[in-house]
Parts: C-alpha cells; sequence; structure tokens
C-alpha cells in the first residue's frame, strides 16, 4: 500500500491512528482478499520511532495485512516479530490440523478441538499459519 500516496492525493493528515487511512487500507485488504493475493501496509515513516513502529504493525496486523513495506534496516526487526506467526500460534494450528486429520473428522465441518469449536475455515488459517512458519524456518536453516 502507497499510503504516503493516498496521503498526498487526497488531502488527509497522517496523523498517529492513521484515521484517514484504514478505510482504505481496509478496502484494499478486502479486494486482495478477493483475488487471494497477499497485501502489505505502507510504510511508517519515523524509523527512529520504533515504538510507533510497532504499534502501527500492531495495527495493521490486526486489520488483517500481511507484512508491512519498511524504509530502514531497523525496522525489519520489529516488523518480522510482529507478523511472524508465534510459538503458540504454530502449535495451536497444528493441533487444529492433526484433529481433522483424525478418521473420524476428516469429513465433519464443525469439531471441538481442547474444549473450542473449529471449523473447515479455521483449518484453512491453521494451514496458512504453519506454512508461513515452516518457510520461515526453512529460511533460517539455509542461512544457518
Amino acid at each position: 500500500m502507497g499510503t504516503n500516496d493516498l496521503i498526498r492525493e487526497s488531502r488527509a493528515h497522517a496523523h498517529y491512528d492513521r484515521f484517514a487511512v484504514v478505510p482504505w487500507l481496509a478496502m484494499t485488504l478486502v479486494a486482495a482478499r478477493a483475488y487471494k493475493l497477499d497485501i502489505l501496509d505502507g510504510v511508517y515513516n519515523d524509523f527512529n520511532d520504533e515504538q510507533g513502529l510497532r504499534e502501527e504493525c500492531e495495527r495493521g496486523s490486526s486489520l488483517g495485512m500481511d507484512g508491512k513495506t519498511l524504509i530502514h534496516p531497523s525496522q525489519v526487526g520489529p516488523c518480522n516479530e510482529i507478523f511472524t506467526p508465534s510459538a503458540e500460534e504454530v502449535e495451536w494450528s497444528r493441533k487444529i490440523i492433526a484433529a481433522f486429520r483424525e478418521p473420524e473428522n476428516e469429513n465433519e465441518g464443525v469439531i471441538v478441538v481442547e474444549g473450542q469449536m473449529v471449523e473447515r475455515l479455521h483449518l484453512t488459517m491453521a494451514e496458512r499459519t504453519v506454512d508461513i512458519a515452516e518457510q520461515i524456518e526453512a529460511m533460517e536453516a539455509a542461512m544457518g
């Protein structure tokens, strides 16, 4: 997302909470998902403000963004930390996948995993989470 360009063209104001930008981000996110595309949030301009970057990454992640475009090497670590699935998310996702692979569940639309209702849509989300985690693990292994 070219959030700086959107702000320039619309004459909106870029405030801390990106109030004016969030509707555009949401609309573009829906359009990307309609075409099964990933989408990256726009840059955070103040590369000396790690806390602000973290907050904006958290909000973007909560909105559904897949990552963030960056303008400085110091932003890579915090961004990766926030957009990378946590160990807990990966573990839970693996439990969902394993549960749906059980013979008694393979044709079910809804099952219970550790007392929680889980639908096939959660399976799709879990598979994506594990796929991301495995790609990161493979990349880290290749880099030594």
